[in-house]
């Protein structure tokens, strides 16, 4: 049941339902309350009752449980681990789970945006939105208010268009070559020939290699469908220099090719190009 009363200028909402925790909220006028109780007391009743009490059940709690039992399943597994643990950090994750409200939420943007881009902040909220649909839906927490009701969720990222001058381009090889591993200055022009991902580059094996029909297959894709790359001359004239001494057909780590492309872009003096951009310039390449 509900009940109202007047403190000071505001109206003071309660809503008591059995197998639900008490609800309390202020209004400016005695008609806003009244209204608010009927239809809140109406969204508790047609719910199933919570199973579970989450009464001081914190955000990181919720974004841990998250990690440990859904989170395995998917494949941006280390990522999405990574961002969770951030955000843990974050004062947000202190915030009670019941007492999270969409003010909560605009603090959080504000604070972010400080310090990531808008895409970033984005991504972070959709990821705290689809963990509260998981409790309410699957582990049925009594999550009752939609805090992400009519919040603005920031813009995405502005797509990169950044491509090195030929010049650039040709320093840039220039001081791959000097690597003492052999694989870097290959892998580069290879990703500029195929358009390929870094992580898909590295995972490429030599079964999945056709020189003959020049196709190079990829399965298990980010977007969960197999793919297959058709391989240029210069591809398959790097390809064909390689000796096969493992079933990778680049046996390094995605660490190693990290810090060597940041010494070549260091020592080509070009700042801000970052190995996905690759892909830009062969899209261009191709077109």
């Amino acid at each position: 049941m509900g009940c109202m009363r007047k403190r000071g200028k505001s109206w003071n909402a309660q809503v008591r339902v059995s197998g639900w925790r008490t609800f309390t909220k202020s209004f400016k006028t005695k008609l806003s309350a009244t209204e608010w109780v009927a239809n809140f007391e109406k969204e508790l009743r047609s719910k199933p009752i919570p199973k579970k009490d989450i009464k001081n059940l914190k955000l990181k709690n919720l974004f841990n449980k998250y990690k440990l039992e859904i989170l395995p399943k998917l494949k941006s597994y280390k990522i999405v681990s990574y961002k969770l643990i951030n955000l843990s950090r974050l004062w947000l994750g202190d915030i009670v789970v019941i007492n999270l409200t969409k003010r909560y939420l605009e603090q959080f943007c504000e604070d972010r945006k400080l310090k990531v881009q808008e895409g970033t902040v984005k991504s972070e909220l959709m990821l705290i939105k689809r963990i509260f649909k998981i409790a309410i839906d699957k582990w049925n927490y009594g999550i009752p208010f939609d805090a992400f009701s009519g919040h603005e969720i920031p813009s995405s990222h502005k797509p990169r268009n950044r491509r090195a001058s030929k010049e650039k381009s040709t320093t840039l090889i220039f001081n791959t070559e000097k690597q003492k591993n052999k694989y870097i200055s290959i892998i580069i022009q290879f990703a500029v020939e195929t358009s390929m991902r870094r992580s898909k580059i590295l995972k490429l094996t030599w079964n999945y290699i056709n020189l003959e029909t020049r196709i190079a297959s990829l399965y298990d894709n980010k977007n969960g469908d197999d793919g297959h790359i058709p391989l240029t001359k210069t591809a398959i004239k790097l390809l064909s220099d390689l000796t096969q001494s493992s079933e990778f057909v680049f046996p390094i780590s995605a660490n190693c090719l990290r810090l060597a492309w940041e010494r070549c872009r260091y020592k080509s003096n070009i700042k801000g190009l970052r190995f996905h951009d690759l892909r830009h310039e062969a899209v261009s390449k191709f077109f």
